[in-house]
């Protein structure tokens, strides 16, 4: 089978997302160098789980036939391994946007930090945060967000299985976890925080596996445009 068939019949392509890329961007990228070098018109290529611009880490991308799988792949369990910040709380809940609150911190101890990881195991209600692409009345939140608008989120259960603390230093704290689809991350760091009676917000997310797919077995887009330039 000719290549270019196994594009347009389906191949499962593991990306290692950088930073400040949208998931969108490296879809366009990939379809982009896929359409000019087996000159075609067009081909499906799709992602399976948006990954934020602000995040990096697995990007499992379909092309062709293997498209009709995105959903299987999307509605399995993710790791993502990342730092919260504790003592002050963005907007966004991340770094796209700046401190806008600080709070207490002297009765956070290293325990605490453990005990609380408890209340987040299970399932769980979550609030999406304003700073998303969910879709509200034909816009996405992050739209009424930076408009200044308030608009209601309603809640969304979701499901942790694992959530271990790896490195605690000084108010920057490094964490693993294992949840479900729809788990917004962000918005877990931020509740992480209001749990101690403090504030928090994400400052590093890494997407580590989908399912039984590893980042250890993914590709930059570099090393893919340089793998199709040498067919």
């Amino acid at each position: 089978m000719k290549t270019v068939d196994k594009f347009l019949n389906g191949q499962l392509l593991l990306i290692d997302k950088p930073l400040n890329w949208t998931s969108f961007q490296v879809v366009n990228k990939l379809r982009w160098k896929i359409r000019k070098t087996f000159n075609l018109k067009k081909i499906k290529v799709g992602h399976a789980g948006t990954l934020d611009p602000l995040a990096t880490g697995l990007l499992v991308i379909c092309t062709g036939k293997m498209t009709k799988q995105i959903d299987t792949f999307q509605a399995q369990i993710k790791e993502y391994r990342g730092t919260i910040v504790l003592g002050s709380t963005t907007p966004s809940f991340d770094l796209e946007t700046e401190i806008n609150k600080t709070y207490p911190t002297d009765h956070i101890t290293e325990a605490l930090i453990h005990e609380t990881t408890k209340q987040f195991i299970g399932e769980i209600e979550q609030f999406p945060p304003i700073f998303s692409a969910i879709k509200m009345d034909g816009k996405r939140l992050y739209e009424f967000a930076r408009e200044g608008k308030e608009v209601e989120i309603k809640p969304r259960k979701i499901t942790v299985s694992e959530f271990e603390i790896t490195n605690i230093k000084n108010l920057h704290v490094d964490f693993r976890i294992v949840c479900s689809k729809g788990t917004y991350i962000r918005s877990l760091a931020n509740d992480f925080g209001k749990a101690m009676q403090s504030g928090s917000y994400l400052s590093v997310l890494r997407r580590t596996k989908i399912g039984e797919l590893n980042v250890e077995n993914a590709i930059s887009i570099e090393e893919f445009i340089n793998q199709l330039d040498q067919l």
